[in-house]
C-alpha cells in the first residue's frame, strides 16, 4: 500500500493559525473567544485522518496549547434501528440503504455537540461503531463517550468536524436535475465513467433535500479545509489499498470487486434491512454532484475562509488555492 505522505501540514497548518488569529482578533472584547469551528472535507483514501491528527496535536501543543476536540461525521450516523427504519420506509432508494449519504446522519445530534462546546458546558463526543451488527453499524452506548469540558478541565476552545460529506450544499431540484440529465446523456453517447446517471432522479433529490439540514453545521465554520483529489475516481484505487491493507492485517475484507461496486453506489449484497438482496449507496454520486460547488468555495467567492488542496495520485499535494 501506498504510504500517505504528510506534505499537507505545510500549507495548512500556517493556514489555520492565520484564521485563529483573525478570529481572537475579532473577539478581544470577550473574556473567552467563542469555539474556534474547523470544517475538513477529504475523499476517501486521500490522507484526511493523518491531516486531523496532526492539526489537533498541533493546536493541542506550545505555542498555541489550545485545548482541541474532533469530532467526525461519521459518529454521527444513525443508531442502527433508526437506519432501519429509514431503509425500509424508502426501499427503492439504494442511496438510504446503508449508512453514507445525507439523511443517514443525526443533525440535531452535531448541533447539540457544538451548542454545547459554544456553552462550556460537560460535553459527550459521540462515537459510532462499524463492525456492529455485521458491518451495518451502530452507535457507541453513550456511556462509552469521551466527555470532555468536565470540572477543572481547561475549556475546549477549538473543534475539528470532519468527513468525507462536510462542506456539501444542497443545489436544489433544478440544479440536481440537470447535472443528472448532463450525466445521462453522456451515458447514452458512452462518454460516461460516473455513476449518478445510474440513480433515479427522485432518489438524488431525497438525499440533497436532506442536504439542506446539514447547513446548520456548515455555517458555524470558521474555517474549511479541503483535500481535494485531481480526479475523484483515484478514490477507487486509494479504497482497493486499503482494503488490501485491512485484509493483511485481519486476514478478512471486501474483494477488489467489491470494493468497486462498493465506491460506485451499486453493491450488490445480502445485508439490507429485510434480508432480501439490494443495491448499497455510497459517495460516487454524491461527488458528482456536490464537489463542484465545494470547490468553489462553501462560504462564496474570495472569503480567504477554505483551503483548497489538490492532490495526486501519489496523494501528493499538487497546488494549493486560497477560497
Amino acid at each position: 500500500m501506498s504510504d500517505v505522505v504528510d506534505d499537507k501540514s505545510k500549507y495548512y497548518i500556517p493556514f489555520i493559525v492565520e484564521r485563529l488569529k483573525v478570529h481572537q482578533e475579532t473577539n478581544t472584547e470577550q473574556e473567552d473567544p467563542p469555539l474556534f469551528v474547523i470544517g475538513m472535507n477529504g475523499v476517501q483514501g486521500a490522507g484526511k485522518t493523518t491531516l486531523v491528527t496532526t492539526l489537533a496535536e498541533t493546536l493541542r501543543s506550545p505555542p498555541y496549547c489550545l485545548p482541541t476536540a474532533v469530532l467526525s461525521v461519521d459518529d454521527l450516523y444513525l443508531p442502527h434501528e433508526s437506519q432501519r427504519q429509514l431503509a425500509k420506509t424508502h426501499p427503492l432508494n439504494p442511496l438510504v440503504q446503508h449508512r453514507g449519504q445525507p439523511s443517514t446522519h443525526d443533525i440535531a445530534l452535531g448541533i447539540s455537540v457544538l451548542s454545547s462546546l459554544r456553552a462550556g458546558k460537560p460535553t459527550k463526543i459521540p462515537q459510532y461503531d462499524k463492525s456492529k451488527f455485521g458491518g451495518q453499524g451502530d452507535r457507541v452506548d453513550e456511556k462509552q463517550w469521551e466527555t470532555v469540558n468536565k470540572k477543572d478541565d481547561k475549556k475546549i476552545c477549538a473543534v475539528v468536524l470532519e468527513g468525507w460529506c462536510i462542506g456539501f450544499r444542497a443545489l436544489g431540484e433544478d440544479n440536481v436535475q440537470r447535472k443528472w440529465l448532463e450525466a445521462k446523456a453522456k451515458l447514452a453517447v458512452n462518454d460516461y465513467q460516473g455513476r449518478l446517471a445510474y440513480n433515479r432522479l427522485e432518489d438524488l433529490l431525497f438525499v440533497d433535500k436532506a442536504l439542506m439540514q446539514y447547513d446548520a453545521l456548515t455555517d458555524q465554520f470558521d474555517a474549511m479545509i479541503h483535500i481535494d483529489a485531481e480526479d475523484t475516481k483515484f478514490v477507487y484505487e486509494w479504497r482497493l489499498e486499503q482494503e488490501a491493507s485491512l485484509r493483511f492485517k485481519k486476514g478478512d475484507g471486501m474483494t477488489d470487486e467489491q470494493v468497486r461496486k462498493f465506491v460506485d453506489g451499486c453493491e450488490y449484497n445480502n445485508f439490507g434491512w429485510t434480508g432480501e438482496p439490494m443495491f448499497t449507496g455510497t459517495d460516487y454520486p454524491a461527488y458528482e454532484l456536490y464537489t463542484d460547488r465545494l470547490r468553489a468555495g462553501v462560504f462564496g467567492p474570495n472569503s480567504g475562509k477554505q483551503l483548497r488542496l489538490i492532490v495526486g495520485k501519489d496523494r501528493k499535494v499538487k497546488d494549493a488555492l486560497r477560497l
